[in-house]
Parts: C-alpha cells; sequence; structure tokens
C-alpha cells in the first residue's frame, strides 16, 4: 500500500510543479506557492530551507521566510483522547480547567491552557494524530524529490539537495518526541537558573511523553510589541544588550543554544522593569558546536572585527569552511570586498548576523562546506541581533561581543581552565594512569619484537644479497662458458 501511496503522492508533487512552474526559472515566490500548495510539513521544511543562507542566496532565502506555520487546529475530542491515552487518567482528574479553544497550532502539534489542581496555571502541547506516519511518508517523498531534482537542475552540486533534506530528517525527526524538548527545555532553564537576562518555563515531567508535555504557561509581551514594552515602563537599551549576552553565554559559555528564537518563540517579562529579561518557548531545535568551532568561530570574530583579512583567509581554510587548496591570495581580496564597504559604517550599525551572512555568500566559489549547527547559529544571530535592533534601533553588538569573546579566549588558556578541566574530567585521568604502565610495557614489548625481527629480517637479506651474488657469479661463468664453446667451434670450422 505504501508503494502506491508514493507513487499517487509524487505524481501530485509533480503535476504541482509543473502548475507552479517551477521546473522553469526557479523564484523565492514560485517555491513559496509550491510548497504551501504542498502542505504543512513541507511548509515547515521551506522554514528550515530559508536558514541555509549557505547554499541559497539571499533573495530565495527572504522569500521562504514568509511561510507561516499557522495550521488548521485538530478535533478538540481527539487531542483529549490522546492526553488521556498517555497521561493515565481523564481530563476532568487531571485538570481543574481545560480551555478547548487551542492557544496554538502548529503543523507538527497544537497547544491549550489548562488549570491544575493545585491551582497552577499551564499548558498542553500534544502531537497531531498519525503525525509521525505523514512525517516519514513525505520525508521519503522529499528523498526522491531531492534526486530527481539532481537531474534537472544545473547547481545541483552546489546546493547539495539531499544532504538538505538529510538534515531535514534528523531536525523533524526530533520534533517528534516531546521528551526532548523537554529535555532541551529543562537543560536551558538550568543554565539560566536565576539568571535576569532570560526565563524558560518548568516542565512538569510527571505529566510529560513522548506525545504530550505540560509546561507552566507563562505572561509576557510579544517581543515585537514595542508599544507594550514601552507602556510597561521597560529599559528598552538593557533589555537589547540582555539579548547579545543571551546569545553569547549560550554559545561560548554553555555551548547549548535555542536554534528557534524567532519573534513568535520570543516574549518580555513583566517583571524588574530596569533590568528586564526575555521569556522563551519551544525548545524542540537545540544547537552546540564543538570546542573546535568555538574557538575557530571566536577567532574569526575577533579578525573581523580587526580587519585582519589575512588571519581571517586562513582560519577559512585550516578550520575546513573552504576548500584546502584555495588560493589564500584570492580568498583574503575577496573577504577585504565583502567587509570593506561595510565597515564603512560605524560599527554600532553594522549587524553581525548579516555580515556573516555576506561572508558565507562571498566563500561559496571556494567550496564553502559548513556543519549545520553553524548555520543554525547564523540563523539564531540574525534573529536576535535584529529583535534587539527592533527593540532599541542603537544597540551596539559589537561594544558588547569584543570585550566577552577577549575574555573568551584569554579563560581558554588560564591555568585555572586547565584546574577546571582536570577536576571535572579526574575519574578519566585516574583511568588512563592507571592504564599507562600497561600501555609502556606493550610499547617496549612491540619495539623488541620490532628490534627481534629487524635483526631477523636483516640476516635474511644478508644471505639473499649472497645468494644473488652467487647466482651473478654462475650466470657470468655460464656466459664465458658459452663464449668459449662458441669460439672454439667457429675456430675449428
Amino acid at each position: 500500500m505504501n508503494i502506491f501511496i508514493l507513487i499517487f503522492e509524487g505524481m501530485r508533487m509533480a503535476a504541482l510543479g509543473l502548475n507552479h512552474g517551477i521546473y522553469r526559472n526557479l523564484t523565492g515566490k514560485k517555491l513559496v506557492k509550491y510548497l504551501e500548495s504542498l502542505g504543512p510539513i513541507f511548509i515547515k521544511f521551506g522554514q528550515l530551507l530559508s536558514t541555509r543562507t549557505d547554499i541559497l542566496d539571499e533573495a530565495m532565502a527572504r522569500e521562504l521566510q514568509s511561510l507561516t506555520d499557522n495550521c488548521k487546529p485538530f478535533e478538540v475530542s481527539t487531542l483529549k483522547k490522546i492526553v488521556e491515552r498517555e497521561l493515565g487518567d481523564s481530563i476532568e482528574n487531571l485538570f481543574d480547567e481545560f480551555d478547548e479553544t487551542p492557544l496554538a497550532a502548529a503543523s507538527l502539534a497544537q497547544v491549550h491552557s489548562a488549570k491544575l489542581k493545585n491551582g497552577k496555571e499551564i499548558v498542553i502541547k500534544t502531537l497531531r494524530p498519525d503525525i509521525e506516519k505523514r512525517v516519514k511518508t513525505n520525508l521519503r517523498l522529499l528523498k526522491a524529490a531531492a534526486k530527481f531534482s539532481t537531474y534537472i537542475y544545473s547547481e545541483s552540486d552546489r546546493l547539495k539537495p539531499l544532504e538538505v533534506v538529510r538534515d531535514y530528517e534528523k531536525t523533524i525527526l526530533r520534533e517528534l518526541d516531546l521528551k526532548l524538548e523537554a529535555a532541551n527545555t529543562n537543560l536551558t532553564r538550568k543554565n539560566f537558573f536565576e539568571a535576569e537576562e532570560l526565563y524558560i518555563p518548568e516542565v512538569f515531567w510527571e505529566m510529560t511523553t513522548s506525545k504530550v508535555m505540560v509546561l507552566e504557561r507563562i505572561d509576557g509581551i510579544p517581543c515585537t510589541d514595542i508599544e507594550q514594552i514601552e507602556k510597561h515602563g521597560i529599559n528598552k537599551k538593557r533589555l537589547a544588550e540582555n539579548g547579545v549576552m543571551i546569545f553569547l553565554n549560550q554559545v561560548f559559555r554553555d555551548n547549548f543554544f535555542h536554534a528557534d528564537m524567532h519573534p513568535g518563540n520570543i516574549f518580555v517579562s513583566k517583571k524588574h522593569p530596569e533590568t528586564p529579561g526575555y521569556i522563551a518557548i519551544d525548545c524542540a531545535i537545540t544547537g552546540s558546536l564543538s570546542n573546535d568551532e568555538r574557538y575557530i568561530l571566536a577567532r574569526m570574530l575577533q579578525a573581523v572585527l580587526k580587519q585582519n583579512y589575512k588571519s581571517l583567509s586562513q582560519l577559512f581554510i585550516s578550520s575546513g569552511w573552504v576548500n584546502p587548496n584555495s588560493n589564500i591570495i584570492d580568498l583574503e581580496n575577496t573577504l577585504r570586498a565583502c567587509c570593506e564597504p561595510i565597515f564603512e559604517k560605524p560599527l554600532s550599525e553594522i549587524e553581525f548576523g548579516k555580515l556573516l551572512l555576506y561572508l558565507f555568500q562571498s566563500t561559496r566559489p571556494f567550496g564553502l562546506s559548513i556543519q549545520p549547527s553553524l548555520v543554525l547559529l547564523q540563523k539564531t544571530l540574525i534573529h536576535i541581533e535584529g529583535m534587539g535592533r527592533q527593540i532599541y534601533p542603537e544597540l551596539d553588538f559589537w561594544g558588547i561581543a569584543e570585550p566577552y569573546l577577549d575574555n573568551w579566549l584569554k579563560e581558554q588558556f588560564s591555568p585555572l581552565k586547565l584546574k577546571d578541566f582536570i577536576v571535572e574530567n579526574k575519574e578519566d585521568i585516574l583511568l588512563k594512569a592507571t592504564e599507562m604502565p600497561g600501555f609502556l610495557y606493550e610499547a617496549l614489548d612491540e619495539l623488541r619484537g620490532y628490534s627481534k625481527n629487524n635483526r631477523s629480517n636483516e640476516e635474511k637479506i644478508y644471505q639473499m644479497q649472497i645468494q644473488l651474488q652467487k647466482e651473478k657469479y654462475i650466470i657470468r661463468l655460464i656466459g664465458v662458458g658459452i663464449i668459449v664453446i662458441c669460439g672454439t667451434l667457429l675456430i675449428l670450422t
């Protein structure tokens, strides 16, 4: 049955593609209309694709950002059955109040508000019925379409459609397990526990499963509602600067960042208007970088700030972000041509997220290849910086980031950092230390064996050389004998 569904859906996709004219002169607007016609899962794919500015041009990525995730809600009676089955009790026994009107309806889940028996106000996030089956069918279709596109589009080698779909598959399958989202939420909450700049709602683990998640209900102002922010007397400068600190702390301090910080997921706390902070929800998509990636990123930011394009080009090559055989002078000149016009402005007016985007675009001819986590990081930075400048247009990202990065890089080589590493990894270090004598004995045995084998091999080679010399003499004697016999025969005749 599945094969018939795939064939039918594939034909539907092809027909809709023909109808929207995506096979010739593909534009962002055409792609948006096409994805909207395919349904919510494909809309979500388009949203993720809008972040892949390392492979898409800026115009197409900007068009894809117009895709919205406002979907038709499913029946509340169905949702109640899912909640009751997952939590093992009736809605009446579980909750004191339950609002049947959904707060939000997205492509994967639906959210309702409720009140617990102890009076706490909460929200219930529930996956749509049979969503896993539908997602997997859509993923098979996307993979088939990606393979087919390699034969249609001349730029498929650069766009890597199959690789993009596989990245999307990893992301969306993680979103189908609400326990993973709950774990991400809980970790982010711990990282910013009692911090003024960010509040993360509490997870009610006893009422959370793979298909249902219960969270504390938050009361905040949408971050785009500047009128309400001003009405509550919130310090906009401090609020915008706290957004930058959230980004820096998540990336460099915690190495775990909320990668979906678009305005719909970020609210402004009404508490403490003079030292205001944000409230973040929906931690389904998160990212982290390796230690090498964080170190390289920090050094790149420093090189950009100091306009040291030679160092920047060396970092691009040594990190493997571009082809290692790239001409370093050509790359340096390309980076200079990208950055110099931007640095004509005062630093406080330069948007770093967009500068990073321009750097990625300019280095594409050099075989730019970066990890998906770095793409998520760039998307997060653009959201945070854009949100901050909307709240406070004079936001100086660079003035906050430069001293932070200088301190972070110094800390990486400080004795205290080494001490912390030893304390955190003392069990592993002790285990390795106890294993060390065994490794040394094994190494010495191998050296002895190599030495003996080497002497044995030398003797064999010496014997072979003697044998070759003997054979050489015999061949020469035979040759001389043949010549003498031939000469004698000629004389006698």
